[in-house]
């Protein structure tokens, strides 16, 4: 869109306001605006994207103001919203409890282009994608250029379900903004579901675009687009991946959350309790993407994989994508095999004479000492967060026969346990933590992996805990068992001054402790009571 059908936009937008604030509207001086607010009583007020406000004159607004805007603009629909015909330009109404208009909030609506290109890879897929985002980042925007990219570029038949109008403008035609694709208004908020699926049985669409999915039946509308085959880009109301899980209406979108029942080595395999909640079902959207900034998105490509992750309290690292930085490459590349892609990226970096980066004997060394670790009773959250605050070459493994080790709870060490006859068949060796703690299993990572205090303690690890913290949370834990019934527990050996912590930590929970040992074997035992 030309810079100066822009300026056009601008000026139908100010041509509604009263003359008395028009004069105060300078050449450019909305060009970084948000809306336009009018409210009785106060100056009038331009917001801009910093957050910082531009009040217009000195005069404040009266009724005859307000009036003279709702006069020239179309009456406004049951949610309170109009807008100006031909424009992307939103009009909204607070009114009294009389229901009078006493406030007006005039959002700008801008066409910008480019905002789509770092994440065109993704919506050429044909697969549904789904944003999230606090109000104001650009879901709407982004919304409008895949619109027209898919409607124009891909030649695809696309309906934009059009509840408030965001998308496509006020009045009958829609904005040249979203190209050739159509548009279907919607007359009330709550009708929107039903416009959804009337899209999808009267019109043929290969792609729906939806805005601000919100209620229950709307996700549940959803899903059966998706189920006919008909690709669906879409927002919804929540921040992140994680708001949507949590929200019992909206969880169906990324296949919705129920609560399961494991059996004994499920539970002690994954080092969790024995009920635990699951993705029920397929996600309506095979991408999610998480717009953090107007310039900052976190793509999760793989909608499943991510849910199944966040609620087994898995790491998960979205791929970030930024709108500035060209990804050209990832569009026009045809699908690889990834292990051919590794050789042959490998065998480019050797042989060519200009680059120098590739050391096969570290590449050797790194792959020979990979540490494959099968966890037991354990948990796994917390081994992963070792793993990478401690930037070890190890990866947790599902099946024991893969693993180089295992790591078990102490109260599974007595004979007779599957899981040690199993690694005894195998011939790996068994390492036990007494307590799922961040020390305990730090002490047993450093020993299996033959760590040194200096590999530990290096320049990129700095994020790791220190010896303080760790003797703190093995207090911690020991506080915990003696509060749930043990008699007592000792803890590892520690220098005075840590003993001393200790000390204080254990009587900020109204228990007792005592040092023991002698020398370097000194410890702390945590009781209840006098001793």
């Amino acid at each position: 869109m030309s810079e100066i059908q822009f300026q056009n936009d601008i000026h139908l937008l100010t041509e509604v306001l009263p003359p008395k604030i028009r004069r105060h509207i300078q050449e450019g001086s909305l060009d970084d605006a948000i809306e336009i607010v009018l409210d009785i009583g106060r100056i009038p007020e331009v917001r801009i994207g910093n957050g910082k406000i531009v009040y217009l004159g000195n005069d404040t607004v009266v009724s005859d103001d307000i009036n003279f805007v709702v006069e020239k603009i179309p009456e406004f629909t049951s949610d309170n919203r109009s807008g100006i015909a031909g424009t992307l330009h939103r009009i909204s109404a607070i009114r009294n409890r009389q229901g009078k208009i006493i406030g007006l909030t005039m959002r700008i609506g801008r066409v910008i282009t480019g905002t789509i290109a770092c994440i065109k890879d993704f919506v050429m897929q044909n697969k549904s994608i789904l944003f999230l985002g606090r109000p104001g980042v650009g879901k709407t925007t982004k919304l409008r250029e895949i619109s027209r990219l898919v409607a124009d570029e891909l030649g695809k038949r696309v309906v934009v379900v059009d509840t408030s109008n965001e998308i496509a403008g006020d009045g009958d035609v829609a904005h040249p903004a979203i190209g050739k694709a159509r548009r279907m208004q919607v007359s009330q908020p709550e009708f929107q579901k039903d416009v959804m699926i009337e899209a999808v049985e009267n019109h043929t669409p290969e792609v729906i675009v939806v805005d601000e999915i919100g209620t229950e039946l709307e996700a549940q509308a959803a899903r059966t687009i998706a189920e006919r085959g008909v690709m669906l880009i879409a927002t919804a109301h929540g921040n992140t991946l994680e708001n949507i899980i949590k929200n019992p209406s909206m969880s169906d979108l990324v296949g919705g959350v129920s609560s399961v029942t494991l059996g004994d080595e499920e539970a002690k395999h994954r080092g969790c309790q024995k009920t635990v909640l699951e993705r029920e079902k397929q996600p309506t959207f095979d991408i999610v993407i998480e717009i953090i900034d107007r310039n900052t998105l976190a793509v999760y490509k793989n909608t499943a994989e991510a849910v199944d992750y966040i609620l087994r309290g898995w790491p998960i690292t979205p791929e970030i994508r930024k709108v500035d930085e060209n990804y050209d490459d990832k569009i026009n590349k045809k699908p690889e095999n990834p292990i051919i892609s590794k050789v042959n990226e490998l065998d480019s970096r050797a042989q060519s004479p200009l680059n120098f980066s590739f050391n096969r004997q570290k590449y050797v060394d790194d792959v020979k000492n990979h540490k494959k670790i099968y966890i037991y009773a354990v948990s796994r959250s917390i081994v992963d967060k070792i793993i990478e605050r401690l930037d070890i070459n190890a990866e947790i493994v599902r099946n024991v026969e893969d693993a180089d080790f295992v790591i078990a709870h102490k109260n599974f060490a007595k004979g007779g346990t599957k899981i040690l006859s199993v690694a005894n068949e195998y011939r790996l060796p068994v390492y036990f933590v007494r307590t799922n703690s961040m020390s305990q299993i730090q002490k047993v990572l450093k020993d299996a992996l033959h760590l040194t205090q200096e590999q530990v303690y290096q320049p990129k690890c700095t994020g790791f805990m220190d010896e303080t913290e760790l003797a703190l949370d093995e207090a911690k834990a020991a506080i915990a068992k003696v509060m749930e019934g043990a008699e007592n527990v000792e803890l590892e050996p520690q220098p005075q001054n840590i003993r001393k912590l200790q000390h204080e930590f254990v009587e900020a929970h109204n228990l007792c402790s005592k040092s023991e040992g002698e020398g370097h074997s000194r410890h702390l035992r945590i009781f209840r009571g006098k001793d």
